[in-house]
């Protein structure tokens, strides 16, 4: 089919995705042979199913819908500031789930979600501000060194200080989508 773009153009952004897509397909035939149903993809899958049975658990069953909407909006705030660090080269992971992006499930659509909304929902009308430096603390200087130390998370040009102020904004975010009044019907 005739296209309106300059063929050449498309030719040179055809030549980068197909170089993307074959390393796509020698890292999927490394992680087949050297992670998948090895120590780092079990505890991986460990890290990906127990926050969300801690979640079901202990959620504030009439607050649910509230709580999922926060939570997606923190899986999605998530990958993608895990897809800009690992396409940008800032990190990458290993002992991934699966080979896809976003690159750490267990962290982006697992973790992070689930304890958002944990802390969403515990003590609702607590100091936002002391919620928001427990939650920056945490993740910046507890979860991410301790999967630097699991070897899962492997930094190349950031460092976790660079991580508490996004992790700070980011919750301040979420707590305020977390206070949306009711939403219009359709």
């Amino acid at each position: 089919m005739k296209t309106i773009h300059d063929p050449e153009k498309l030719k040179k952004v055809g030549e980068f995705f197909d170089k993307i897509a074959d390393t796509h397909y020698e890292f999927i035939h490394y992680w087949l042979k050297n992670t998948l149903f090895h120590w780092d993809f079990w505890l991986s899958v460990v890290f990906s199913i127990l926050p969300w049975a801690v979640w079901i658990k202990y959620r504030k069953k009439d607050s649910t819908q509230r709580l999922l909407f926060v939570g997606f909006f923190a899986l999605i705030f998530s990958c993608w500031m895990d897809f800009f660090g690992v396409v940008y080269g800032l990190w990458y992971y290993t002992g991934i789930v699966i080979p896809t992006m976003p690159s750490f499930i267990p962290w982006d659509m697992c973790i992070m979600p689930v304890f958002v909304m944990l802390l969403v929902q515990y003590k609702p009308n607590s100091s936002v501000l002391v919620k928001t430096l427990v939650f920056a603390s945490v993740c910046s200087f507890i979860g991410e060194p301790f999967f630097l130390w699991l070897g899962f998370y492997v930094l190349k040009k950031w460092s976790i200080f660079y991580s508490f102020p996004i992790y700070f904004l980011f919750y301040l975010a979420c707590h305020k989508i977390s206070r949306l009044r009711n939403f219009a019907g359709i």
